[in-house]
């Protein structure tokens, strides 16, 4: 007998189990339990000969009327040719290997009946004609006499398809699969028992047996049902206990202050805030006034006015005298945001100057290309405490970068910053920890699935300021080319009424590796031979010709910080119609006049860059025009991704959709996209009410019992579940 830590060379032999680990990295008995099938099948109808197709999964019943082999003529080995026939046609059956190795060749002589399963294929011998074979059928023989009672049985079987791998044949893993279920033994199953019983699952055992080698589609149900209740469960327990772990970390309380700088800038507003930003501004300004740190996804729409929440925020952690960072992912953003908050703030933000306020603070802003006497002078402002605000980049998070009292750190488009990077700014607080806020427009889908699963507060601003004009989104796709030339032509047209345009590429130029700014998203696998993405510098010269009198410039992330501010503010001056970039501007670029963005190649940038790229336009009153220029074919997956992004505005949808497109990440780990998914069978967009009931389950049960002293099985799986990278991302994120 076996329990799930037993290695799997003790219960299969060392020859399978090296093959197990070497091609799928399993190691022991519950890794190999814990591997699932990931479809099933079932051989279905009886398919006569006479109405084969090529290509399609078959099962049929035939009679065996000739069997021959012989040598293959280019390669070493042995074909066996077995020809069946059910009376209405012939079929050929192929097994490739060794000569006297088969057991077909024993088992199917001429006159046996049998079944046989397969997909159907075409080859053409030598000067013949094309014949439909099954190559490795699997096959059962039966008797005249209970010939259609064992077809329907057989036919009726439920198959589980496993995961493989070049080397590793399904059959081996199903059969490595059965011989560990025939010795398994399992201690006390490790989810609580009551807890079990008030949700109706079965137990892990009969799961285990219900997942592996389901005899009916409700028992196979059970098993699904037992086992993602255990994924979701688990997770949230670790969840759970990092949340009781951070409420005790310790945070400086900076409760709202009457008559202070807030207050001031409240009332110097040229504009009211709409019912959301005061909702949202109340649930963040409670969080502050805790005495632990603030943990909040601000989630809004491009254009939802997320930036003045975020400068109300910081200005109540500046009246409690603390300081706030704001951490942009580029140096154009950072910038961009220097300037909008020292405009808004006006004499608020001049603090020691002529004309500042009596109470005023101030900003600075910190990038990486500054020259030294400005990084200096904002060095010196940070680490004094003379700068309520800090804007930057990843500068900020350099060793020698000090804050006198850092209590705020907000966050732009967190799904450009990693753990690491989040935290080396939190690290900048000795014995305690700063209040976090993260902004985004789409989150990505690991942000989802942490919000899903209940680890991630969030705030969201579902509503635009009044004025904000809606923005329409087109796809221009390869089967209509006269979309294209009217695209240059309302290009044009629009700039002949004053107003300004973005045209956006993934990439700076033409040389292979020359991918500029690297934010373009690959295009799906399927499109893996089509051509380069398109660049600016190849684009630049047919605009020339195109838009021949409009006023063109260029903004990418390898042009110079002087040149790129300069052309940036030229646009924003209206001294530029047509701005050519990279998804340098694809965040925090404010152009009231800008009124249309054409993305080429469209297909190979991201959903949350394509919903950021138009959130660039319709920024002021007049309506914004998205144009998605693509090649992408009718009912490809890129395609369906336009499409989509083109029938809503919504952020929070879009996300989803991503999820789906690129599964939710390692919940507990450092990937951001499925590739190395903690989850197995549980799907967030799915499972919700699953994922929901666990977290109160869990919740009660760690309130209970912090440490699992009572529950050592669930304790165990935990361990399992948090190893040493997972525990350290968590006590980092």
């Amino acid at each position: 007998m076996a329990n799930l830590d037993e290695p799997l060379y003790k219960v299969l032999g060392d020859k399978t189990a090296k093959v197990l680990s070497k091609g799928l990295g399993l190691e022991t008995v519950g890794d190999l339990l814990h591997h699932y099938p990931r479809r099933y099948a079932h051989r279905g109808e009886l398919t006569p000969l006479s109405g084969l197709q090529d290509g399609e999964h078959v099962t049929v019943m035939a009679e065996v009327v000739k069997v021959q082999g012989r040598p293959l003529t280019r390669s070493p080995g042995y074909v066996l040719e077995i020809t069946v026939t059910d009376g209405t046609g012939l079929l050929k059956l192929s097994f490739f290997g060794r000569r006297g190795s088969y057991r077909p060749e024993r088992e199917l002589s001429p006159g046996t009946r049998g079944l046989f399963a397969g997909k159907i294929t075409t080859y053409r011998p030598r000067g013949g004609k094309p014949q439909r074979q099954l190559a490795h059928p699997q096959y059962k023989v039966v008797a005249a006499r209970d010939a259609e009672e064992a077809a329907q049985e057989w036919a009726d079987e439920i198959i589980p398809i496993y995961p493989s791998t070049k080397g590793l044949d399904i059959e081996t893993i199903g059969k490595s699969v059965g011989t560990v279920l025939d010795h398994l033994r399992l201690d006390a199953d490790p989810m609580p028992r009551l807890m079990l019983k008030r949700h109706g699952y079965i137990g892990l055992r009969e799961a285990y047996e219900g997942i592996h080698r389901p005899k009916s589609w409700e028992e196979l149900s059970k098993a699904r049902a037992r086992l993602k209740w255990d994924e979701a469960f688990v997770l949230q327990v670790a969840l759970a206990q990092r949340r009781m772990a951070a409420a005790r970390l310790p945070a400086k309380p900076r409760p709202a202050i009457e008559g202070g700088l807030l207050d001031a800038f409240d009332a110097r507003l040229p504009f009211e805030l709409t019912p959301g930003q005061r909702e949202v501004g109340r649930e963040i300004s409670e969080d502050l006034s805790l005495s632990h740190p603030m943990h909040r996804l601000l989630q809004g729409d491009v254009g939802a006015g997320k930036t003045v929440v975020a400068l109300r925020a910081m200005l109540q952690v500046v009246d409690g005298g603390g300081q706030a960072a704001l951490l942009a992912p580029t140096e154009v953003l950072a910038q961009q945001h220097y300037r909008s908050i020292t405009t808004m703030l006006g004499e608020l933000a001049q603090a020691g100057q002529i004309g500042g306020a009596d109470h005023a603070t101030r900003v600075a802003l910190l990038t990486g290309s500054q020259g030294a006497k400005a990084r200096r002078a904002a060095l010196l402002e940070a680490a004094s405490g003379e700068a309520g605000i800090v804007v930057g980049t990843h500068a900020l998070l350099e060793e020698h970068v000090q804050f006198a009292d850092l209590g705020l750190v907000v966050v732009d488009e967190q799904h450009r910053f990693g753990v690491e990077q989040r935290d080396a700014l939190r690290e900048k607080v000795p014995g305690g920890r700063p209040h976090v806020l993260v902004m985004t427009a789409t989150p990505i889908p690991r942000t989802v699935a942490m919000t899903v699963f209940g680890d991630l507060e969030t705030s969201v601003l579902g509503q635009l300021p009044a004025g904000r004009a809606e923005i329409r989104t087109h796809v221009v796709p390869p089967e209509k080319p006269a979309f294209l030339a009217r695209t240059w032509e309302r290009i044009k047209e629009e700039a002949a009424e004053g107003r300004q345009i973005y045209i956006v590429c993934p990439r700076i130029g033409e040389r292979e590796g020359d991918e500029g700014d690297g934010a373009a998203a690959p295009g799906p696998a399927e499109d893996g031979d089509r051509r380069s993405p398109l660049g600016i510098m190849e684009l630049l010269p047919r605009l020339e010709e195109l838009l021949a009198g409009l006023r063109l410039g260029v903004l990418h992330g390898k042009l110079h910080p002087d040149e790129k501010d300069a052309t940036m503010r030229a646009f924003a001056r209206g001294e530029l119609d047509v701005l050519l970039a990279t998804t340098v501007i694809e965040v925090g670029v404010d152009v009231p006049n800008a009124t249309v963005m054409v993305i080429m190649d469209a297909d190979r940038f991201g959903v949350s860059q394509l919903h950021q790229l138009r959130g660039r336009v319709g920024r002021g009153t007049l309506p914004g025009l998205c144009l998605l220029v693509t090649d992408a074919e009718p009912g490809s997956p890129a395609r369906e991704r336009l499409d989509a992004v083109a029938s809503t505005t919504d952020g929070f949808r879009l996300s989803r959709l991503d999820l789906e497109q690129r599964r939710e990440g390692d919940v507990l780990g450092a990937s951001q996209a499925g590739r190395a998914s903690s989850l197995r069978l549980l799907t967030l967009l799915r499972d919700e009410e699953v994922i929901r009931d666990a977290r109160d389950e869990a919740t009660m049960l760690v309130e209970a019992d912090p440490d699992l002293a009572d529950h050592p099985g669930l304790a165990a799986e935990l361990a399992t579940l948090l190893d040493e990278e997972r525990a350290d991302y968590l006590e980092k994120a």
